[in-house]
C-alpha cells in the first residue's frame, strides 16, 4: 500500500532522515533537524514522504518561491528515493504530487538543481518528467 504525506511532526521528520542522508551525507541528524525546522519556519519549506507499506521510501522536500526570472514557482530542494526502492515510481509520484501542489496553490513552473555527477538523475527529469535544462547552477562558499 502506497500513502504520501507531509511530514509536519518532530518524529515523522526524524523518521525521513536515512532516506534524506541517502542523498544529503553531509548532516547529520541533528544538523538535519536544526536546517529542515529553520527552513519550515522562515522559508515555507515541505518536506513530504511516500510510504511503502508504513515505511518510507522516498522524501521530496519543496519550498514556494518568487522571482523575477520565474514568477511564481515551486524550488524542489531534496527528491530522493531509498536505493534498494528505485526504479519503482516513487519520484515520479512524489515529484508528480508536488506539480499538483503548485497548480492547487497557482504557481507557474517548478525547478530544481541536480549535480553533475547524477546522470540518471537527469534522465528521469528530461525523459520520465519531461523537465528542460535551462541553466547551470553555480555556488561559492565564504
Amino acid at each position: 500500500m502506497i500513502e504520501i504525506k507531509e511530514l509536519q511532526l518532530k518524529e515523522d521528520i526524524i523518521g525521513a532522515f536515512p532516506i534524506m542522508n541517502e542523498l544529503r551525507s553531509h548532516l547529520d541528524v541533528q544538523s538535519y533537524m536544526e536546517l529542515v525546522q529553520e527552513a519550515m519556519e522562515k522559508d515555507m519549506y515541505h518536506m513530504v514522504a511516500l510510504y511503502e507499506n508504513g515505511e518510507i521510501v522516498a522524501v521530496i522536500g519543496y519550498k514556494p518561491m518568487i522571482t523575477l526570472y520565474y514568477g511564481r514557482f515551486i524550488w524542489v530542494c531534496d527528491l530522493v528515493t531509498k536505493e534498494d526502492k528505485r526504479s519503482k515510481g516513487f519520484g515520479e509520484e512524489l515529484l508528480s504530487f508536488v506539480e499538483n501542489w503548485a497548480k492547487d496553490n497557482k504557481y507557474q513552473a517548478i525547478a530544481l538543481s541536480s549535480g553533475l555527477q547524477r546522470t540518471e538523475a537527469h534522465r528521469f527529469y528530461e525523459e520520465k518528467m519531461a523537465y528542460d535544462k535551462v541553466s547551470y547552477v553555480f555556488k561559492k562558499l565564504l
